[in-house]
């Protein structure tokens, strides 16, 4: 049953968006990125990239080493403009924001969830799912009480008050899920979630990841090498030396939906 979760509600604005920016949660349009732009040694890393993702489904984005994946996850993550070509998340243009707005679309827009966890020392569980709304100006009685219902739906309302260092990886996997959360985001971006765990606890962490995309209702985008947690997911988008070679679409969508 989807838990009735009331987010933190923010004032945040847009301007005037394109008809089909305005249909999807990301819509990423000839996406060019290149460093040591305007010298000898100028080199572009991204040729044109265009997909769009609509809202509430599971993608994943695969390649390997070397194949623009991360550089990818930047732009997507709003920790880098694309050089050229245009990035809307969830109606707001991401190319053209200043660097005030990248960080308000960072801490509001997207929940990250990364490898190696990166939960602040010394600082509880609970404090740690707080942290992205005290950044957001939320007050502390309903920080805490949205930072509460998060670990029950992470399961571990036991650790609520356990430093990280008392905590497994997996546990500290589903922490930082739990913070990803906290804005209620419009993606969550995962990058490589399961690399540091072992197996066991690997399917656990993609387990709750399914439950958040069908409980919830969360839009994923999933950052693997691995194809078999790609497999896992609504769609995979292949990219290979900059460009996008495969895009299964949406495996799960009726038949009839896709006319």
């Amino acid at each position: 049953m989807k838990k009735n979760i009331t987010p933190p509600v923010y004032g945040y604005g847009n301007n005037a968006v394109p008809e089909e920016a305005s249909k999807y949660v990301i819509c990423a349009k000839d996406i060019v990125k290149s460093f040591y732009v305007g010298t000898p040694n100028e080199l572009e890393i991204l040729h044109g990239m265009t997909f769009n993702v609509p809202k509430g489904e599971f993608v994943s984005i695969v390649g390997q080493s070397g194949s623009g994946k991360s550089t990818l996850m930047n732009i997507i993550g709003a920790l880098d403009r694309p050089t050229s070509g245009s990035y809307f998340l969830d109606g707001v243009d991401v190319s053209k924001a200043n660097d005030k707005e990248l960080s308000a679309i960072r801490n509001k827009q997207i929940g990250f969830v990364f490898q190696t966890f990166n939960l602040i020392a010394r600082t509880s569980a609970l404090k740690n799912i707080e942290l992205p709304m005290l950044y957001g100006g939320v007050p502390s009685k309903q920080r805490r009480e949205r930072a509460k219902e998060l670990l029950e739906i992470v399961e571990m309302t036991d650790r609520a008050n356990h430093m990280p260092n008392e905590l497994s990886g997996g546990q500290k996997q589903r922490i930082a899920i739990a913070r990803a959360m906290a804005n209620d985001p419009a993606i969550i971006l995962a990058d490589e979630p399961t690399g540091a765990l072992d197996s066991k606890t690997g399917r656990l962490v993609m387990d709750l990841f399914h439950k958040l995309h069908k409980e919830q209702g969360k839009t994923i985008v999933l950052i693997t090498h691995n194809n078999e947690l790609a497999e896992e997911t609504d769609r995979i988008i292949t990219i290979s030396d900059g460009n996008i070679i495969g895009d299964t679409g949406n495996r799960n969508k009726p038949k009839e939906a896709e006319a």
